[in-house]
């Protein structure tokens, strides 16, 4: 490894550990004691972690994939399918008693989310099997999103004030809705996703090069790209279920690492975007808790910082 990258590397994995004592110590509650540790600073913190890193990993696999760098993980419609869900659910669930089943409201639209990712996700991965250029696929992907999106607004429209608020309050993102039980399951389920991308680096290097260069250097072009839209759907369709939908952290950290390493080496690609991914989002968690009283939600954190930050990128960078 040249000096430049360890250096590099050194600096990221101090600010993730940074971040991650941050988020442990000082975001959240005023008081610190071992219950409040355990059963809510410590699971957000793993949620955090988990959260930017499955988010980063999913937005790099696609944005070399679809050789865009505005390509996210929310692009192909997983996100809208557990978005629709769970609207269904809260917002037309009530008139079948669902949510106030024995189950509990969390554990329905947590199943919600999951089952809603899931169909997008078997639908996009049939597609994908049949569709070879990948601007079709991307142009299909935003449409679903567009469908899933006007039966929300339905939905939205019609629902009384408690559902609505209900359905807008999970549509903001939330690491603070999980168990230590549950973030532990998500890091798990995360983490065996995550370290199979690295199996496909060198594919994830020859796609760079587009699909012709692809198939020349005796890689199964269809096959490896639909193993990678595989894995960037359930890391997405998972945080979603996990998180709700959290915005621009798949956009704006895959370019980051990009920026920062200058390499096509996908192995430090995957790496950085893991590290600057999860420290972005525990640093969002972090600003989320600045006031004692007052909670910002984690999607109108990583708005606000993601945005701009893209916006600079397209402007400044004439090569991502």
């Amino acid at each position: 490894m040249k000096e430049g990258i360890l250096v590099k590397y050194i600096i990221i994995v101090a600010a993730l550990f940074l971040t991650i004592g941050l988020s442990l110590f000082f975001g959240g509650t005023a008081e610190l004691n071992e219950y409040i540790f355990y059963a809510i600073r410590l699971p957000k913190s793993i949620t955090a972690f988990a959260a930017g890193a499955s988010l980063a990993v999913a937005g790099l696999i696609l944005q070399i994939i679809f050789r865009n760098p505005l390509a996210g993980p929310y692009v192909l419609g997983i996100s809208s399918g557990a978005s629709l869900a769970v609207a269904l659910i809260t917002m037309g669930g009530t008139a079948f008693g669902l949510v106030q089943s024995q189950i509990g409201s969390k554990s329905i639209i947590l199943l919600a989310s999951v089952l809603g990712s899931l169909a997008i996700m078997l639908v996009i991965l049939i597609l994908a099997k049949k569709i070879n250029r990948n601007v079709i696929l991307l142009l299909i992907g935003i449409m679903i999103a567009h469908f899933c999106g006007a039966f929300q607004g339905g939905l939205s429209y019609f629902a009384n004030p408690g559902e609505l608020k209900s359905f807008v309050m999970w549509s903001l993102g939330s690491l603070s809705d999980t168990t230590l039980l549950d973030s532990i399951l998500f890091f798990s389920l995360s983490s065996f996703f995550i370290f199979s991308v690295f199996l496909y680096a060198k594919p994830l290097q020859a796609f760079l090069m587009g699909q012709n260069y692809t198939v020349a250097s005796g890689i199964n072009y269809a096959k490896k790209r639909f193993g990678l839209i595989f894995i960037s759907s359930a890391l997405t369709g998972i945080t979603t279920a996990f998180c709700g939908p959290i915005a621009f952290v798949g956009i704006s950290v895959p370019l980051i690492a990009r920026i920062v390493f200058k390499t096509a080496n996908q192995s430090i690609q995957i790496s950085a975007s893991i590290i600057i991914g999860a420290t972005l989002v525990l640093f969002s968690d972090v600003i989320c808790h600045l006031f004692p009283d007052f909670t910002f939600p984690i999607n109108m954190i990583t708005t606000l910082l993601g945005a701009p930050f893209v916006i600079y990128l397209l402007l400044k960078s004439k090569n991502i």
